[in-house]
């Protein structure tokens, strides 16, 4: 009787105490949500959020525990967007430090010292910890998939979520943001349309080409907004517009200059980067077809990010548009074949893609291009690049098969582009024949994502589609 009564009266105190909170909607154009920020590290995380144009006051707060006080973040920063198709509004970014890796803490957000928002995160894993991520591509179509594969990815409980590109469609705009992401990736609840994801879990993002092809801030003033959401480390190559790693922008002055103060230091900045997350060290790309990744610059830059990294014991690789891929749509497009040889000499154990709407795994391999590719343009002046066909030879490891032997001879290259869009290559699902030798899964029937535990020199990875249930399974042991 004792413990219903206590119960009942923990229930009634939670209730309470969410009722003093209120509503964010009043507040907030988005609600706090969770970033690994510029300067990743396991002992920090940033914290943005949203609001309309108005002079307010705002502090962040967080504990280590229930049992701890509370530690005031040391400035709230916060960037003023005003570009002419849409509203002005504010982006505000808190830096949450020193947080204890690996473990989960609490925040709220006060303002002019009423708190008004407030939920539990999970800090950064330390290189000694066990942990687990999740990455999925395609995701921000708004679709029923879309909403219940991140119904999925919320069950799994990640420490991270890895985003390969395609973050919205279909332009990248604020506008698609604000009707197919933040509503579902974002929620306040767990409900028919989205879920709290990101106010716990911080989320890391790869541009794809729907974030990033939109280059004409006249027809889409707004576009280009993945410089604006995201806070991620600028520790990219240097790269100017014009250049084999940025096309040019267009559009009027006004507009050019609207959009170059809102993303600041992000454009370019953020498109190319790495960091570390628990023992593994990451590698983002912009593999869009417009990068010539047969640029010398491109090429030592990331030769030099595996180099430096090698104290790590696990190495991912994530950009939108596989190399390897036995899909009918977008096989043309296999630029990022030329970095297959770099990837191997810096000890890379999965490279992680979206772009095609399916999920694919391969053999582990080893692959040397033949000279630099055919680069393929099209439309009616055929000058539009479609893509780079690059040829080339082989090797794969196939005694792996991830239960018995885990040790994989070569890099495998995942595709996990089936997040919510329209699926691709169903047809290819049964038909083995229509696949490249170098593919060993394909998966093109239904929607998925995909999940890794890594846990010292021991890593699993399984892919899990939209009803929960396990479709692949491979262990990889270093």
């Amino acid at each position: 009787m004792q413990k219903i009564i206590l119960i009942i009266l923990t229930s009634i105190s939670i209730a309470a105490n969410a009722q003093t909170l209120p509503s964010t909607n009043d507040y907030f154009i988005v609600t706090p949500y969770l970033q690994i920020g510029a300067e990743s590290n396991d002992t920090s995380l940033e914290l943005l959020w949203h609001t309309k144009d108005t002079v307010s006051k705002w502090t962040v707060e967080f504990q280590q525990n229930e049992n701890t006080s509370w530690i005031k973040s040391p400035k709230v920063f916060f960037n003023k967007i005003n570009i002419s198709n849409t509203a002005a509004f504010v982006v505000y970014n808190a830096l949450i430090t020193p947080v204890a890796a690996g473990n989960d803490f609490n925040y709220r957000v006060k303002l002019n010292g009423n708190i008004i928002f407030k939920s539990f995160a999970k800090a950064p894993k330390s290189f000694s910890q066990p942990y687990k991520f999740v990455v999925f591509g395609d995701i921000g179509a708004g679709s029923k998939s879309a909403k219940k594969i991140a119904n999925e990815v919320y069950k799994a409980n990640a420490d991270m979520v890895a985003v390969t590109g395609d973050i919205v469609y279909e332009q990248d705009t604020i506008a698609d943001y604000r009707k197919v992401f933040w509503p579902i990736y974002n929620a306040q609840k767990v409900d028919s349309i989205g879920v709290p994801l990101m106010s716990s879990i911080p989320f890391v993002a790869a541009v794809g080409n729907h974030d990033a092809d939109s280059r004409d801030l006249n027809k889409l003033p707004d576009a280009l907004a993945y410089y604006y959401f995201w806070s991620q480390p600028l520790n990219g190559p240097i790269a100017k517009e014009g250049s084999p790693l940025v096309p040019i922008l267009n559009g009027s002055e006004e507009n050019k200059n609207a959009f170059y103060t809102a993303a600041g230091k992000h454009y370019p900045s953020m498109t190319n980067f790495s960091f570390n997350y628990g023992n593994a060290h990451w590698t983002m790309l912009d593999a869009d077809v417009y990068v010539d990744w047969n640029d010398s610059t491109l090429k030592q830059w990331v030769i030099k990010d595996l180099e430096n990294s090698q104290n790590m014991t696990w190495h991912f690789v994530a950009y939108h548009h596989p190399g390897f891929s036995s899909s009918i749509d977008h096989f043309e497009q296999q630029q990022m074949r030329l970095l297959a040889p770099i990837f191997e000499k810096g000890k890379v154990d999965i490279v992680f893609n979206g772009h095609v709407h399916n999920y694919q795994r391969s053999f582990p391999l080893h692959f040397k291009p033949q000279n630099k590719g055919v680069l393929l343009v099209g439309g009616k002046e055929n000058k539009n690049i479609r893509g780079r066909v690059v040829n080339g030879l082989w090797t794969l490891d196939k005694q792996f098969d991830g239960k018995e032997n885990t040790k994989a001879n070569g890099v495998i290259y995942i595709v996990t582009g089936a997040g919510g869009k329209d699926l691709y290559g169903v047809e290819q699902n049964n038909n083995p024949d229509s696949w490249q030798k170098f593919t060993n899964k394909f998966i093109s029937n239904t929607h998925s994502f995909t999940e890794v535990l890594v846990n010292g020199n021991i890593l699993q990875l399984k892919q899990i589609d939209a009803n929960g249930n396990t479709i692949d399974n491979i262990n990889l042991s270093k």
